[in-house]
């Protein structure tokens, strides 16, 4: 059933990926938009469903080239997502030829370009007030009052991030879970664990608010690399490992560019009887 209460026959989708972050990639483009929570949490099932780590539709827009629309796999929204842009970003330049692209997202129309044979988008400024991010009460978002000293950082969604001497070794599915619901994030937050390894280079693992451990997170290492600079541990320029592969965040005065690469999987066809299903 689309979200106007119609019932769906069939359903286009594709599958992309950047660094690992995988991506089911709906295009409604001059139709009205499909995706509902029960839809969105039936596609997510990686056994009964496709499995992702975020969906994203596409929609027609009146002040961008396209408007994009976020969910992750328990069926909430999400508001950014940075890595399913810059796919989005790709599959639109390739079909119309352009090099550069403008997104409406919720957190703004963002700005894309090819930039070889890797796609960058600027994110956007970061969000440092505790009621930007947003926090529950006016701290200092630089110095949580949570163990390990986290950062508190927004990049239309929200991001805790905590520094720790061996990333691989951090605690990811004990403690993601637990901060994500923290009372401190009244919209439950992303959790992030860097490891520094110099002024211009970052291992990083995330726990993804409403899907768990992921092997990337564009605004996760967009928000990252903004606190690791805000605690004076690296350069506005950072090279970023994540579990899926390298991305480049380069915090300039227009905004937080991310650079890396994309990779179009698959693309299939939802059945009547699946979607008669939901």
């Amino acid at each position: 059933m689309a979200s106007d209460g119609t019932i769906l026959q069939a359903l286009d989708f594709m599958k992309w990926h950047g660094a690992g972050n995988d991506f089911v990639i709906l295009d409604s483009r001059g139709k009205d938009a499909v995706v509902t929570r029960a839809l969105a949490v039936a596609l997510g099932d990686r056994n009964r469903g496709i499995g992702f780590d975020q969906l994203a539709e596409i929609r027609s827009s009146d002040t961008a080239d396209i408007d994009l629309d976020f969910w992750n796999a328990d069926g909430s929204r999400a508001g950014a997502c940075g890595n399913a842009t810059r796919c989005v970003a790709r599959y639109i330049m390739d079909l119309t030829g352009q090099s550069r692209l403008t997104i409406r997202t919720a957190r703004g129309v963002l700005h894309a370009r090819i930039d070889g044979d890797q796609v960058s988008l600027n994110m956007g400024h970061p969000q440092t007030a505790w009621d930007e991010v947003p926090l529950s009460r006016d701290i200092d978002t630089a110095h949580l009052p949570l163990d390990g000293d986290p950062v508190a950082v927004g990049m239309g969604n929200p991001h805790c991030v905590f520094f720790v001497e061996d990333a691989d070794a951090a605690d990811v599915a004990g403690i993601g879970p637990r901060i994500e619901h923290d009372p401190l994030f009244p919209d439950a937050t992303n959790v992030e664990f860097a490891e520094i390894r110099a002024r211009d280079e970052i291992r990083m693992r995330v726990w993804e608010r409403g899907t768990g451990i992921t092997l990337a997170c564009g605004s996760g290492a967009c928000a990252t690399a903004v606190a690791a600079h805000r605690r004076g541990l690296t350069d506005k320029c950072v090279r970023m490992e994540l579990d899926g592969g390298w991305l480049t965040l380069d915090w300039r005065e227009d905004g937080v560019w991310m650079t890396g690469p994309t990779a179009f999987v698959f693309k299939g066809q939802l059945t009547p009887a699946f979607l008669k299903g939901l």
